[in-house]
């Protein structure tokens, strides 16, 4: 589309901070090249005008997604779950059905898919317990990986192991087995001067590793991990494949053009 009208469609993500997506550039280059008549924008929402926000997205049938550090609360915001929404508590999109909003979590099946691309095994170590890291278990779930668990606070990660366990995920506070792939489930790295998610002797005779975090030029972390023999992606590859996803939610009717939100991403990130 070359304007936007009174009737184009209205697409958002929620996040606190979220000036840094790249979410908009991606999903509005795709309904750009399906000649969708829709908009897609960034909101600032704290979490305490998190749920007055909703209601009126619901109100208008807005659909969109939701990021840092929302997913988990708005689980509890929306009206329905998709399955595995439910099963792990978070949802990163949500779209009108009815008149109200329906949630669901395509960060899960990107992490497959780019957990996929990497050629991770079936043990994996985690580091992180909020939002992110509960799409992480449902990749689990879906994949019948062991989770090891890591947390900067040592109850905090058991107590998140523990509930993996009641969410069918064979997983434990990680206990320096071997282990198939790194995962970073924390903001760590969306600043320079962030220190590593997983120290580096953790990650001898491991693989591979995933950064859930995104930056231009790739995360610090995810340049260490290369310089140390591991094969290793930034956040980018679960972004455009969950874009896709969700993409797909807003428009069944339509199939994501994957290669163009990827390369809308990777012209987002050089700016």
């Amino acid at each position: 589309m070359s304007r936007i009208t009174g009737v184009s469609r209205l697409l958002v993500i929620l996040g606190d901070p979220v000036a840094h997506s790249v979410s908009p550039a991606m999903q509005n280059a795709a309904a750009r090249a399906l000649g969708l008549d829709a908009v897609y924008l960034p909101l600032q929402v704290d979490g305490a005008a998190l749920a007055p926000v909703i209601r009126g997205l619901e109100a208008a049938g807005v659909a969109g997604n939701v990021t840092l550090p929302h997913k988990v609360a708005a689980s509890h915001l929306l009206i329905r779950l998709t399955g595995i929404a439910k099963a792990i508590g978070a949802v990163n999109t949500f779209w009108s059905e009815n008149g109200r909003l329906v949630g669901d979590n395509t960060d899960v099946p990107g992490l497959v898919d780019a957990l996929a691309e990497l050629g991770a095994g079936d043990v994996w170590i985690v580091a992180g317990t909020g939002g992110s890291a509960r799409a992480v278990v449902g990749a689990a779930r879906q994949r019948s990986a062991l989770l090891l668990v890591r947390s900067r606070d040592p109850a905090r990660g058991a107590a998140f192991a523990s509930w993996a366990r009641e969410a069918g995920v064979e997983a434990l506070v990680d206990d320096g087995r071997a282990a198939d792939v790194a995962i970073n489930a924390t903001p760590r790295g969306l600043k320079a001067s962030d220190s590593s998610p997983i120290p580096a002797d953790r990650l001898r005779n491991v693989p591979a590793a995933l950064d859930l975090v995104y930056a231009p030029g790739e995360t610090a972390w995810v340049n260490q991990c290369r310089r140390s023999g591991l094969r290793a992606t930034d956040g980018r590859a679960v972004l455009v494949a969950q874009g896709a996803h969700a993409f797909e939610r807003f428009f069944p009717d339509q199939r994501a053009p994957r290669q163009i939100m990827a390369a809308a991403v990777i012209e987002a990130l050089r700016r």
